[in-house]
């Protein structure tokens, strides 16, 4: 799946599910929350949504990877992820992996839609303080949507992981 491909991926989700979004495409790729901020002057950084995907440990199952998505002025907590993912060890996904498990996406292009990829997704509960969410869909396209409709489409584990 290529970066412009998860794009049209999810914004066809929304489209079906008729919730109101914004989406836009720009230039510039980014790497970092920061980045992405300063492309969006109609939305704040802690609107960004940021998608992480890390690689945990868990006692009688094994290694798995899964997504962290915190809100972009923060940074999530380790301790706080291996505790709500029942994981004794946790590291984060080295960029071949992110793109072998997402089809081809590169580090900071990572949307937030772990469901679509097979992965377990655990989102901060303070992503929820704000009315609408922005995030990366590729490295050169954002989308926002209202933060209720992105509980209601993905169904991430809501937990306090900053």
């Amino acid at each position: 799946m290529a970066e412009h491909d998860i794009f049209h991926q999810i914004l066809d989700v929304i489209k079906q599910a008729g919730v109101w979004y914004e989406s836009f495409e720009h230039e510039t790729t980014v790497r970092t929350s920061e980045e992405a901020a300063a492309l969006r002057p109609d939305y704040t950084l802690a609107e960004g949504a940021k998608a992480l995907i890390v690689r945990v440990k868990i006692p009688h199952v094994g290694k798995k990877f899964v997504q962290a998505v915190v809100p972009g002025d923060k940074k999530f907590d380790s301790k706080k992820l291996k505790l709500a993912a029942g994981a004794n060890g946790l590291r984060f996904a080295t960029e071949s992996e992110v793109s072998e498990l997402t089809g081809g996406i590169r580090p900071g292009g990572v949307p937030p839609f772990g469901n679509l990829f097979g992965i377990e997704v655990y989102a901060d509960s303070s992503l929820f303080a704000n009315d609408r969410i922005i995030f990366n869909a590729g490295r050169d396209a954002s989308i926002a949507i209202k933060s209720q409709d992105y509980k209601q489409l993905v169904d991430p584990a809501i937990t306090a992981i900053v």
